[in-house]
């Protein structure tokens, strides 16, 4: 496969602490688990599945701490990322601590550090020279100075007639945020990728509602919404309706870390491709089975 153009991301890049442990956490005293120390963060995941699935150029905007700058840079360049890092004067880089148990379900406990401490002054419109597209990571959305970032570029590239697309990213910190400013920030994005919990926080609709309810009624608002489901595939939804359920890819699921980011890579680089919203939403199915196959959220 071979992209047409380059696909710009804008997000985080973190440290990612994976910890998977067999059996239930024990309060106050110890339980055996297989830890390690691997590079994440939303944003560069997706790039790095991006890269892997087959478009031809990647760039990454995001922000990290000096003790870690170049390990992650590495480690994006391996991957086949052109990555472009500021470095944070004062914060260090952004960590997450994911406890994945039972069925590689995790949960994560977050430090955004210097993640999310992008801001306009990082900007430089160049960064869309030659893109097809532009990915926003939602983390960018949840504090005041990415949050300008991002519209900063969201409008740049509108400007370019060059696509964009937006990951709501944590169920958690959109409640947080408020569902209706999330949305307002994102007017003008072309596509909206939530998982489950995502779209129905967003849409406002009780769970009996459903996935499909909730794509279609937020696809209202933003014209291609891909909601992804786990084990269960993924849905598409245009203009009010869902026009396509996809399938998961089988998979044995070692750790589903980071399989929304993949989901998401492997979904634009097959955009990129001239491929429909249905065959991409299949692309990124494959994509994500690959990741939950194996520990940590990169290829």
């Amino acid at each position: 496969m071979s992209g047409a153009g380059a696909l710009l991301v804008i997000g985080d890049v973190v440290t990612d602490v994976v910890a998977v442990h067999r059996r239930p956490l024990a309060p106050a005293t110890d339980t055996a688990a297989r830890i390690r120390t691997l590079p994440g963060g939303a944003g560069a995941n997706a790039a790095c599945w991006a890269a892997h699935t087959g478009a031809a150029e990647v760039r990454l905007l995001a922000r990290v701490g000096a003790e870690s700058a170049g390990w992650h840079e590495r480690a994006l360049l391996a991957a086949g990322v052109s990555p472009r890092l500021v470095v944070d004067p004062a914060e260090p880089t952004g960590t997450v601590v994911a406890l994945v148990g039972e069925g590689a379900e995790r949960t994560f406990l977050s430090d955004s550090g210097a993640s999310l401490r992008l801001s306009p002054a990082d900007w430089t419109p160049s960064l869309l020279d030659g893109a097809a597209r532009l990915h926003l990571s939602g983390y960018l959305f949840f504090a005041d100075s990415s949050r300008e970032l991002a519209l900063v570029a969201l409008r740049a590239a509108r400007a370019r007639g060059v696509p964009v697309s937006v990951d709501p990213a944590s169920a958690g910190f959109l409640a947080a945020l408020g569902p209706e400013r999330f949305l307002d920030a994102v007017a003008g994005s072309g596509v909206l990728l939530p998982n489950e919990d995502e779209a129905l926080l967003l849409a406002g609709l009780p769970g009996p509602a459903g996935a499909a309810g909730a794509a279609a009624e937020l696809s209202r608002r933003v014209p291609l919404v891909v909601v992804t489901l786990g084990a269960a595939g993924a849905l598409v939804a245009e203009d009010g309706r869902v026009t396509a359920e996809v399938p998961a890819h089988p998979a044995r699921a070692v750790d589903s870390t980071g399989a929304g980011d993949a989901f998401t890579g492997g979904f634009l680089a097959a955009l990129l491709t001239g491929a429909a919203p249905a065959e991409a939403a299949r692309t990124g199915c494959r994509t994500a089975a690959l990741a939950v196959a194996r520990l940590g959220g990169r290829p």
